[in-house]
């Protein structure tokens, strides 16, 4: 679960910064979320917590993002029951992205997006300004969201600390190409993430468009006009593409990489490589038709889980662990040392 996610395995809650929005327009701010489910209710909670008042506007969109986030509609809802009848370094970067987002928020932000003292220092004083904020009063809302009538809702105080949200677009156009690649580790990336950025910015990419035109139709031949409009972006190869559709709801298409070929080599015996792998998926996964993706997500969490256990029990300082290497037959020492550490 990559940043700014944070799953809590002992009190079952999952907890993540939105963003305020207004109008349609997207606030540099953002409120902390917990959601969970109460015992034996068919509902989830979701708790509100921050230092900023909450208008109905505000209230709305961010039970709008849960929804959207979770998956809770009707075509989300049916595609699951259709489902169940048939059937480490992208960390550090995610999380270094969240870590600068908070920094920009901060009053003694970076100065033209460039560091003028040593990296060591900044990071202390950024982290004194942040416990000082972490004093104030703040407000909050608590909503429970029915899973199949949301109008259920309350509201009662509480209290919690700040946490970075992923970079907007619009703050992440303005920054100085080499700040962001060695801020956070970007390598050859951060060109490719600024121009994403600046193209959303500038209007060449319409986000919400996109969304709306994969909500309509998740038919192949919809799934094809998209991909060839997603080509078009610079960085945006077969894999990135196949994943950002698994997002949006298309789950028809396996994405396929170097965890992919060791998953069907484990479990199904399968030699694959990367130029067969296609074929290979379509004689294991075809006959699941249209939720490929879903049967193979499946069956690589619960291979996950023979190795490392229950992954909701998992402490996220335990998540860089499951990587490929860890994966591995013959690499078993990680996960020895893992075993000895619970």
């Amino acid at each position: 679960m990559t940043a700014p996610n944070q799953w809590n395995p002992f009190s079952k809650t999952f907890q993540r910064p939105l963003r305020l929005f207004q109008y349609d327009t997207v606030s540099s701010s953002s409120v902390t979320v917990q959601i969970s489910q109460p015992p034996q209710a068919d509902h989830l909670l979701v708790r509100v917590l921050d230092s900023v008042h909450l208008s109905t506007v505000h209230h709305q969109s961010l039970m709008e993002q849960v929804r959207r986030m979770l998956r809770l509609s009707e075509a989300e809802e049916t595609n699951v029951r259709e489902f169940q009848d048939m059937w480490s370094r992208t960390l550090s970067m995610a999380r270094a992205l969240c870590e600068l987002q908070l920094e920009l928020q901060c009053p003694a932000s970076i100065t033209k997006f460039a560091p003028k003292t040593p990296a060591g220092k900044e990071s202390t004083k950024r982290k004194i300004k942040s416990q000082e904020d972490g004093t104030l009063k703040i407000d909050s809302f608590e909503t429970s969201i029915n899973i199949h009538d949301s109008n259920s809702e309350k509201t009662e105080l509480a209290f919690h600390g700040a946490m970075g949200n992923f970079p907007s677009p619009e703050e992440l156009a303005g920054l100085d190409l080499n700040y962001l690649g060695k801020r956070c580790n970007l390598g050859y990336r951060a060109s490719r993430i600024l121009g994403l950025a600046q193209s959303v910015v500038e209007g060449r990419i319409n986000l919400k468009k996109l969304e709306e035109d994969c909500g309509r139709d998740a038919s192949l031949s919809n799934y094809m006009k998209i991909n060839e409009r997603l080509g078009e972006i610079n960085g945006f190869g077969p894999f990135t593409r196949a994943n950002v559709l698994m997002c949006l709801g298309f789950y028809h298409v396996i994405p396929s990489d170097s965890e992919t070929l060791r998953h069907l080599n484990q479990v199904h015996g399968k030699k694959s490589t990367i130029k067969n792998i296609q074929q290979d998926i379509e004689v294991i996964y075809g006959k699941y038709a249209p939720y490929q993706f879903l049967v193979y997500w499946s069956e690589i969490w619960s291979f996950y889980e023979e190795r490392f256990g229950n992954l909701s029990e998992l402490p996220n300082t335990q998540y860089k662990l499951i990587t490929a290497a860890n994966m591995r037959c013959k690499n078993d020492k990680a996960l020895k040392r893992f075993k000895e550490e619970q």
